[in-house]
């Protein structure tokens, strides 16, 4: 397998991996315009964009754009994050063109018809309120708001309702001339794919664009803070995030190797001592995330309103002897799994695909999995030790509770504990 890269003379880059014995492919554009680059008059934008890119074209109705792929037998799908806002299709090899036009269709030529602007603003909401009814969604939001307080980062990603019942066709439209130049887009694809064949669909479609200066995001800061709600639910919502590193640090694979050892499975510390031997909970685990120059490990739980103080404290207390006794038999299991899981993920095209795109977009290029494999390996049983020492005392942390948490301690209590 070959990864090969080239830019057009605007600044719009394509990246493709021919993943051989394949008889499909993955395609997508990637574009730098998430969440985060959004002002906060327009939070939730880029999230209607992606929605309106799939309601009509200058030469395709909504249902024209779904039968042209499904005809085919294929995927169309889109998504936004807080980095980017990405839209991709699985088709077979025969295929690929027909996917590349109309994915760059739907990029470049939405006609924002303002009927059916009206129509997705209503899907929106109703997937807004949705989210308001799903506890284990709501409450990571409002720990995302908590850990980068103030701050585009911090913001949803959906938007608030006030904020997606006024968008209209021109602040669509001006989203799009702000932030979808040659230069913030990557065209990438794997699996049954020719390199010299996109790059010649890219420059047809794309090559007139005008170069355009993107929006460059202010740095973020993780403030740390505590959103609390009660509720009367079934279970008592627990969230805890702590700064960790972003994706351009390399630290950012010893804060992986820490989190998967910590509560990335069923054989983790807090799987094993919270829920198999104490039986507070279902459901814990603990995950690294990262962005482009900033990161959190988090940790959840949902349990009973009479056992969510004890969850908390018993958590606290996990950490801290996770930065006495990390075993090397843990750090390596860690290690295994992360190197598995990304390894496994990558016989999908779409994740290799995605994976293409974000390392373009985060690097400039694409490191050789051999790389990433030996820092993996590099990170030793000390350095996570060390980290899990920073994470248990010194790490500054955001605190979300949602559902009957009377019990459970303030993110003031949990401080003191991580400190005694």
């Amino acid at each position: 397998m070959t990864v090969r890269q080239d830019q057009l003379k605007n600044g719009f880059r394509i990246v493709s991996e021919h993943m051989p014995g394949l008889q499909s492919a993955a395609i997508g554009i990637w574009v730098t315009a998430g969440g985060r680059h959004e002002r906060i008059e327009q939070n939730g934008i880029a999230h209607f964009l992606e929605h309106m890119a799939f309601k009509g074209t200058e030469r395709r109705s909504a249902l024209q754009i779904a039968e042209a792929i499904e005809d085919v037998g294929g995927y169309i799908n889109a998504y936004t994050s807080r980095e980017v806002t990405a839209y991709y299709a699985r088709v077979l090899k025969d295929d690929v063109a027909l996917a590349m036009d109309v994915i760059g269709d739907i990029v470049l030529n939405p006609v924002f018809d303002p009927r059916e602007i009206e129509v997705e603003r209503g899907v929106i909401l109703q997937e807004i309120g949705q989210a308001y009814d799903t506890p284990d969604d709501v409450i990571f939001d409002w720990l995302q708001e908590q850990s980068y307080h103030d701050q585009p980062l911090g913001r949803t990603i959906l938007g608030p309702t006030e904020k997606v019942s006024a968008f209209s066709r021109e602040d669509l439209s001006g989203f799009v001339a702000e932030h979808y130049g040659p230069e913030q887009m990557i065209l990438s694809a794997a699996g049954a794919v020719d390199h010299d064949a996109l790059m010649k669909m890219a420059e047809e479609m794309f090559g007139h664009l005008q170069p355009r200066k993107g929006l460059i995001p202010d740095a973020a800061r993780f403030t740390g803070g505590e959103a609390r709600q009660e509720k009367e639910l079934e279970q008592a919502h627990f969230a805890l995030a702590l700064e960790s590193p972003g994706y351009r640090d390399d630290a950012i694979y010893t804060a992986q190797i820490y989190s998967t050892a910590l509560g990335g499975g069923m054989s983790s510390r807090l799987f094993q001592e919270v829920r198999e031997t104490r039986g507070l909970c279902y459901t814990i685990f603990a995950q690294t995330g990262a962005y482009a120059d900033t990161g959190t490990t988090t940790i959840y739980a949902g349990t009973s309103a009479d056992q969510v103080g004890e969850l908390a404290t018993i958590t606290i207390d996990e950490m801290k002897r996770a930065a006495e006794d990390m075993s090397a038999e843990e750090v390596a299991r860690a290690r295994a799994q992360m190197k598995a899981g990304m390894l496994m993920g990558l016989e999908s095209p779409s994740n290799r695909a995605e994976r293409l795109a974000r390392l373009v977009q985060i690097w400039g290029r694409v490191p050789s999995l051999e790389d990433a494999v030996a820092k993996i390996d590099a990170v030793g049983t000390e350095d996570v030790k060390a980290f899990a020492e920073t994470m248990a005392v010194q790490a500054p942390a955001a605190l979300a509770l949602y559902g009957p948490v009377a019990g459970a301690p303030s993110l003031t209590e949990l401080q003191e504990r991580r400190a005694a």
